[in-house]
């Protein structure tokens, strides 16, 4: 990603439509999880939600239900973030906007439930008015940008305090604010400019609060990560390092990477999680190569003793989420799920997951590991290709997907009854790896799937064998010589036992 960002002009393109309160009755999800991209998990007890359309499992994942929050798809919105205290659910909205002919990452406001997601009411997004021109800072009245649109402020973050009962948000552009009433107003939070290390509000200072876009503004005035720990120090990741506050978020100082061997590997902190042990809590950032001079890389930071020392580990490993159970750590990132028992020591890292009971059904080479949570008897890894279950610490695992139906009970233009299906379609083989046949066998048996080119000549050819029931095989997109075929389109049959066949097209797009 870029370090720099333009704020677009103009004024926020909102409904002008009060709080409001939003019918959300958890319902029984006929497709399992709604997305396989799974970029949030939360575990709160025994519950798992899952973004990026709140899905919860309360047993495991034998079962989904999915929130009927009107805000959450309507419009293409999507979980940004989410922190679940008790019965009270934060969620942060945001959505992609194409309106300038490019994809911006977009503010869509938040949904709040004090009743376990039975209900939510809305809050608009963390923004300024136009006339938000300067900001009090203990005996300083800065010079400030108003951030009044939500392109480029969605919130990336967000952690409540139940303690104090405030919200803190890390919303990029927006860069760190916190609402004392519930999200019905928001306060910017002044962190230390890209030339300073620590600021205290009985010092006088002159620098602008403004996010850095083209050549000017601050890297650090940007957020991507916020924490509240135990203690209650507040910790805020930014592009320029990890900041942090012992006061209640008044005097901030930040640790960025200088070279040494006890700074965190590079600036850019996209999270930010705390791990419970007995006496002070370890807190763990995902630090990314932004920043720094040469010797900067990913990599991830712990400290456990409240910033006053840190330790790098995983360095040169593309960090994103971390969980824990006890003194056992869980690291997402993008070379796979890493784990290490001795609290940061050593690691093991697992790129290979397969369904213990289902081995045709595994998460493509290469996927990225977004997210990871733990509930009290299971561990829980989101993928770029499906949800991930381990009841065994990460020797074996159960794969979810979007289960679509091939003979839905109430058939819709997007999800009709057919024999069978390939997904995702149309299919990039640079991009997706695998296309996916799904097919629904009266019998156990052996399947066989056959792919034709526009003329009808046969491409490629194999057989797979399979119980009854729902099914899956998998194809990379070449030929029988290990060709890559060339964009167009195709069509494929699907015959088993019984009688069984179905045919279909497919299209291969580079």
């Amino acid at each position: 990603m870029s370090k720099s960002i333009s704020i677009f002009a103009g004024l926020l393109l909102l409904a002008a439509v009060p709080v409001r309160s939003q019918d959300a009755t958890l319902v029984e999800s006929e497709f399992g999880i709604l997305a396989n991209s799974v970029a949030n998990l939360h575990a709160e007890g025994e519950d798992l939600w899952v973004g990026p359309y709140l899905n919860l499992t309360r047993d495991g994942g034998a079962s989904w239900l999915v929130s009927q929050a009107d805000s959450i798809g309507r419009d293409a919105n999507r979980v940004f973030s989410l922190d679940i205290e008790g019965d009270v659910l934060w969620i942060g909205l945001g959505r992609s906007d194409r309106s300038s002919g490019e994809s911006v990452q977009t503010a869509a406001g938040f949904l709040v439930s004090t009743d376990g997601g039975q209900s939510f009411e809305y809050r608009f997004p963390q923004l300024d008015g136009p006339n938000d021109e300067t900001e009090e800072y203990g005996v300083n009245t800065l010079s400030a940008l108003p951030v009044i649109v939500p392109q480029q402020s969605p919130p990336f973050d967000l952690d409540y305090d139940p303690v104090r009962d405030e919200l803190w948000v890390a919303g990029w552009a927006s860069g760190i604010r916190r609402s004392f009433d519930g999200g019905l107003t928001w306060n910017r939070v002044v962190l230390p400019p890209d030339d300073l290390d620590y600021i205290h509000p009985d010092s006088t200072y002159s620098f602008r609060v403004e996010p850095q876009r083209g050549g000017t503004g601050q890297l650090n005035h940007m957020g991507f990560g916020v924490l509240v720990d135990e203690a209650g120090t507040v910790w805020a990741g930014t592009p320029a390092g990890l900041n942090r506050s012992t006061d209640g978020g008044l005097s901030w100082r930040r640790f960025s990477h200088d070279g040494t061997p006890g700074s965190p590997p590079g600036n850019w902190v996209i999270s930010i999680e705390e791990q419970p042990l007995p006496g002070r809590n370890a807190v763990w950032a995902a630090t990314w190569n932004s920043g720094g001079g040469d010797t900067a890389q990913f990599g991830a930071v712990v400290t456990r003793d409240g910033g006053e020392t840190f330790t790098p580990v995983l360095q040169g490993e593309k960090v994103y989420d971390f969980a824990f159970r006890g003194e056992t750590v869980y690291v997402a990132g993008d070379g796979g799920l890493f784990i290490s028992e001795d609290g940061g020591t050593t690691w093991r890292g697992i790129r290979d997951f397969r369904d213990r009971n289902r081995p045709e059904r595994f998460v493509r080479p290469g996927a990225s590991v977004f997210s990871v949570a733990t509930t009290s008897d299971a561990l829980w890894v989101g993928t770029e290709d499906g949800l991930l279950k381990s009841v065994d610490g990460g020797q074996t695992w159960l794969v979810s997907r979007v289960e679509v139906p091939t003979n839905p009970a109430t058939p819709t233009e997007d999800v009709p009854r057919v024999d069978a299906f390939a997904y995702p379609n149309p299919f990039s083989p640079d991009i997706d790896r695998f296309v996916r046949f799904r097919y629904d066998l009266p019998a156990p048996g052996t399947v066989r799937i056959r792919v034709l080119d526009y003329g009808m000549s046969l491409v490629r050819e194999w057989t797979d064998d399979r119980p009854p029931g729902l099914g899956e095989s998998v194809w990379d997109g070449r030929d029988a010589g290990g060709s890559r075929l060339a964009n167009g389109a195709y069509f494929y049959t699907v015959s088993g036992p019984g009688g069984f066949a179905a045919t279909g097209k497919i299209l291969v797009i580079e």
